[in-house]
């Protein structure tokens, strides 16, 4: 168990933006799932609240990087403290394209397993009570009808077809049109997702990836966009960054698209702490991502617009040199 600090001083213009006070959180890993349709088990860190009840749910698909652990369960510290600290709990699954997993490029679903990733969110949703039975710090205590996905890099692509988002690759005839909506997934956060496929890749995404060719017109279900405004990612596209602002652009539940001003691909330190993912580092900016993909959660699964409102208010009072927010 671990208690949030009182004082961060390296948070800034961040801590005008209002939040709930942290609590103390407690986190439980491995959780194992047997999958028998799945390459590998299915393995999950939980993490929340150590009090209180009707605690709403988020899924966490993490990012495929060059570190050793923070695409699993045991990365992501920054969002999935914050998250915890704050009222929700976190399920992290380690996809199969994790380093740990050990699976090749070539394998089946390879290199970077996709739809395997999707169908992990949904076989949680499908076991919460044989999770909770497994960590019974959270048993009765978690609302199964309030769930989000929050997604980052990869984990983004996987976020928006769990919203929605369709999927044709024109190198597999197995995969055209594929839509694998989760309708028990309520809202979603994809913070540096990719875009749009097709003339947006770069030659080596194009030659390897070309699964990156997303219909995010049918994404409906309501989500935030993030991006960084120095994210230009040249191995995956030739737009730079603005191609990680196609899912709001063409989706039709996107409420907002937040820009991050100066940030890069690891928006200030989502990934991990002190982690090489992190290719622009800022507490301070890391904090504002936090805070207000918070408070964008909190309202959009309890249906009140007060967090919400007041996360944007402080942001443009406090921090508008950080970042934007541009509403539909």
């Amino acid at each position: 168990m671990r208690k949030k600090a009182a004082v961060n001083n390296l948070i800034k213009d961040a801590r005008h933006i209002p939040v709930d006070e942290a609590r103390t959180t407690i986190s439980i890993s491995p959780i194992t799932l047997a999958a028998p349709e799945r390459a590998l088990p299915l393995e999950l860190r939980v993490t929340g609240p150590i009090s209180g009840a009707g605690l709403p749910i988020v899924l966490l698909s993490h990012g495929h990087g060059p570190s050793l652990y923070i695409p699993s369960k045991d990365g992501y510290g920054p969002l999935v403290n914050f998250y915890a600290e704050h009222g929700f709990v976190v399920i992290q699954p380690t996809h199969l394209n994790s380093k740990v997993a050990g699976l090749p490029a070539d394998a089946e679903g390879g290199p970077l397993f996709w739809r395997s990733r999707v169908r992990d969110m949904s076989l949680i949703l499908d076991r919460l009570d044989e999770i909770e039975a497994a960590a019974p710090a959270f048993k009765g205590r978690l609302d199964h009808g309030k769930v989000a996905v929050v997604g980052h890099s990869m984990g983004g692509h996987t976020a928006g077809m769990l919203l929605g988002a369709r999927l044709t690759d024109p190198k597999d005839e197995a995969a055209k049109n594929v839509d694998l909506l989760e309708r028990r997934i309520k809202a979603g956060v994809l913070l540096a997702a990719p875009g749009n496929g097709g003339d947006s890749l770069s030659e080596m995404a194009a030659r390897n990836y070309s699964f990156f060719n997303p219909d995010f017109s049918h994404m409906t279900t309501k989500n935030l966009v993030v991006v960084g405004s120095e994210d230009a990612s040249p191995h995956l596209t030739v737009r730079g960054p603005a191609w990680h602002a196609d899912a709001f652009h063409d989706s039709p539940g996107a409420d907002a698209l937040m820009t991050v001003l100066g940030a890069k691909h690891g928006l200030g330190g989502v990934s991990g702490y002190d982690a090489k993912e992190t290719d622009d580092e800022d507490p301070d900016r890391l904090e504002i991502v936090l805070r207000m993909t918070w408070a964008y959660l909190r309202s959009a699964l309890d249906g009140d617009s007060r967090a919400w409102t007041a996360a944007r208010e402080a942001l443009q009072t406090h921090a508008a040199a950080q970042a934007r927010v541009d509403l539909r």
